[in-house]
């Protein structure tokens, strides 16, 4: 993928009416220890999947190669040269999908956190509202780590101000369907965030353009060996930077925000 941040087809040349076809797209960036088990327990959905090594280099490479060459009817992996952030690796795994003729793909993280058993349930709710973007609520339990789950409220609270409404439940679960036509479009303006602030980024924008955000709740579990690439500084200084931008962004759609909740 390139270094813009535009991907290709450009969606909005494609026929909106297509029958629903949802496919799994996996940002994979290092998480080796993990990502067999996590195809293992996909493999069973029947759905195709594309992996997309965000430049993890050649420590994963043998493990991701294996995957592929092991799954070939419903595995494709496909690789970036040089490691862009989760949100290009994401974007770049849909555009794909999108070629392929896909209408929907189920983001899932690669470490092994997600409860793939909900993923019927995720697919249930987006088939009923196709246009909708499908996210898990987490259902936490020991495992999570006391700063990151606190951290959370921080930014429901921010993306409440920057949207005017509570429909947006959770915006940092990882688990989630999105409706590719109306995504990549979304994401080829250019105004989302390719890293850490992706999640939260795309749906902010997504909700702005009038897209429903519907919630399922989903365990989630962080593994006691997992390898986390937060950055404590770097992201969290980037993730401040996404909620000034999309304050301003709620700023100039303001009043269109107010007229949708009073028409609500």
């Amino acid at each position: 993928m390139s270094t813009s941040h535009a991907v290709s087809p450009d969606a909005d040349t494609w026929v909106r009416l297509a029958p629903y076809r949802p496919c799994i797209v996996i940002p994979f960036y290092r998480h080796e220890q993990a990502i067999t088990a996590v195809i293992d327990r996909l493999k069973p959905f029947g759905l195709d999947c594309w992996i997309v090594d965000d430049g993890s280099g050649e420590q994963s490479r043998g493990a991701l190669h294996a995957i592929a060459a092991r799954e070939a009817s419903w595995v494709h992996l496909h690789q970036l040269a040089q490691n862009c952030g989760k949100g290009a690796a994401v974007m770049s795994g849909c555009a794909c999908a999108l070629a392929r003729g896909y209408t929907h793909a189920v983001q899932i993280d690669a470490d092994g956190q997600h409860n793939v058993a909900d993923l019927p349930r995720l697919l249930e709710c987006s088939r009923a509202q196709p246009h909708a973007l499908v996210t898990g609520i987490p259902v936490f339990d020991a495992s999570v780590p006391r700063v990151r789950f606190y951290g959370r409220y921080l930014t429901y609270f921010w993306v409440w101000v920057e949207t005017l409404s509570f429909e947006i439940r959770d915006s940092m679960c990882g688990f989630r369907v999105y409706p590719l036509a109306t995504t990549i479009s979304v994401w080829n303006e250019g105004n989302v965030g390719r890293r850490m602030d992706f999640d939260t980024g795309i749906m902010v924008h997504m909700f702005w353009r009038g897209v429903r955000v519907l919630s399922v709740p989903t365990k989630v579990t962080y593994p006691a060996d997992g390898v986390s690439h937060f950055r404590m500084l770097r992201d969290n200084l980037r993730l401040t930077w996404m909620h000034l931008r999309l304050l301003l962004g709620m700023g100039l759609r303001a009043p269109r925000l107010t007229l949708g909740r009073r028409r609500q």
